[in-house]
């Protein structure tokens, strides 16, 4: 390939995708936002207009070609997860680009490769959905990620659904109503709390990531105060944690070896209102955790995973 060439990280997920563009030596040199990439609400085709018009887009800031690019990570939520899929989701990317010098995976992959810098240890993803993944003297593992309708457990969707049965409980008096009730009243402008049934059914269907968007009233409620919503948050950090944990185990960690461990997702966006749950049950399973905090972007990540997968790994700096 003529010229120095660039390497693509996408990151994608529920609500966003991150388009991100680094020449040979790992610059940035342009990036893109786009909307969800989550196959199983946008489809097949919906996937792939997303894809091609964020590869245009941060292609055209770089003043670049598709031929440009020395190899590509596509890292899609749900990958993985559906063998007949499967076929479908790896071969989109090559329509995109017109060549094969790409990989596609799980986007739990961007995050674990953006937070750790390619390091050995994990990283637990809380954004609209929730997944962990890690790897350990070659050993690769994930736990959770099973889907919104019986897991993802302290994902955004998590919490919005935790504060919804919250709302209902308060708004029938089976549990006090308190400031969480409040909330969602004035900020969904609610005219009677049963209007939330309109809310969530009536307008559209209930899509994944507008339910998730719901997570950020009940962080505000939890931030002043009120009881349930705290409750919901420290039950998402046990849930995290219990995936983190399940990952240090099957990637066979000596006692007394360190386990490095970092986040990401806007789920953390909260701050202590997760991190100090999270880090309690941590602490119960076993001492060795050591927390990081995101040394750089999942799409950064994406990138940095391009560059090993084409054997000219780039060198992220580990303290930026």
């Amino acid at each position: 390939m003529a010229g120095p060439g660039y390497f693509l990280g996408v990151d994608g997920g529920g609500t966003k995708t991150a388009f991100i563009l680094t020449d040979a030596v790992g610059q940035v040199v342009s990036r893109h936002e786009g909307g969800p990439s989550y196959y199983i609400q946008i489809g097949f085709e919906g996937l792939h207009a997303l894809l091609h018009d964020g590869v245009e887009a941060v292609l055209a800031q770089a003043g670049a070609k598709p031929q440009d690019i020395i190899y590509a990570f596509f890292g899609l939520p749900a990958h993985g997860e559906d063998s007949s899929a499967q076929p479908f989701l790896d071969v989109i990317p090559e329509a995109v680009l017109g060549h094969h010098r790409y990989a596609c995976g799980n986007d739990m992959i961007c995050g674990w490769a953006g937070s750790l810098a390619g390091e050995d240890g994990i990283n637990i993803v809380a954004g609209t959905g929730s997944i962990g993944y890690g790897e350990h003297k070659g050993l690769k593992a994930r736990g959770g990620g099973w889907g919104e309708t019986f897991s993802d457990e302290g994902s955004a969707y998590w919490i919005a659904v935790q504060g919804l049965n919250a709302f209902s409980r308060m708004g029938d008096g089976r549990l006090p109503r308190g400031l969480l009730y409040d909330l969602l009243m004035q900020e969904l402008a609610l005219k009677s709390d049963l209007d939330i049934c309109g809310y969530v059914y009536a307008k559209a269907a209930p899509s994944r990531d507008r339910i998730a968007a719901l997570s950020r009233l009940v962080a505000k409620a939890a931030s002043q105060g009120d009881a349930e919503a705290k409750r919901i948050f420290a039950e998402a950090g046990r849930e995290l944690a219990a995936i983190v944990d399940a990952i240090r185990v099957k990637l066979d960690y000596a006692p007394g070896e360190t386990v490095n461990l970092s986040y990401s997702g806007g789920v953390f966006q909260g701050g202590e209102l997760i991190l100090h749950p999270f880090r309690e049950r941590l602490t119960a399973f076993s001492p060795d955790y050591r927390l990081i905090v995101p040394r750089h972007s999942p799409a950064l990540g994406a990138a940095f995973y391009a560059a090993r997968l084409s054997g000219q790994p780039i060198g992220l700096p580990v303290n930026a």
